[in-house]
């Protein structure tokens, strides 16, 4: 955050951080922030949600890796060609139908992967390609 000069930050496990907070995690400003926004507009969160597209998602799978660049070097290998690449946050390769991010845990040897699709059956077929690939030899 302070790099780029991001206002917020989050992670998929529920960590929230503030610019304006000492880019410090805070899952309380973040619900007041929710519950303030709620008011304002005066519509149910069900409404507001409505029009944003559902995607399925793995949640983060957590694998135990001894070799972190070199797991993350395969995947890259496997799947740059076929994907657009991004380097911001680990790597994220994003289609127009699905998308993962892998990044290594910063406090643990584990990668971490979270997969989004638009249907469950492509969900789960990325994620255990991905994992298939970090568990190869």
């Amino acid at each position: 955050m302070a790099e780029s000069g991001a206002i917020f930050g989050g992670e998929h496990s529920g960590h929230f951080y503030f610019a304006d907070f000492w880019r410090a995690d805070s899952g309380m400003l973040a619900a007041l922030y929710a519950l303030a926004e709620l008011m304002a507009v005066k519509q149910p969160l069900s409404k507001l949600l409505k029009p944003y597209n559902r995607y399925f998602s793995s949640g983060e799978v957590n694998s135990e890796v001894k070799d972190l660049p070199a797991a993350i070097a395969k995947v890259r290998s496997v799947y740059e060609s076929q994907c657009e690449v991004d380097e911001l946050d680990g790597l994220t390769f994003t289609t127009d139908t699905w998308w993962f991010n892998l990044r290594p845990s910063n406090t643990e040897p584990l990668l971490r992967l979270n997969v989004e699709a638009d249907t469950e059956a492509q969900m789960k077929k990325i994620r255990d390609a991905v994992l298939a690939v970090i568990k190869s030899r």
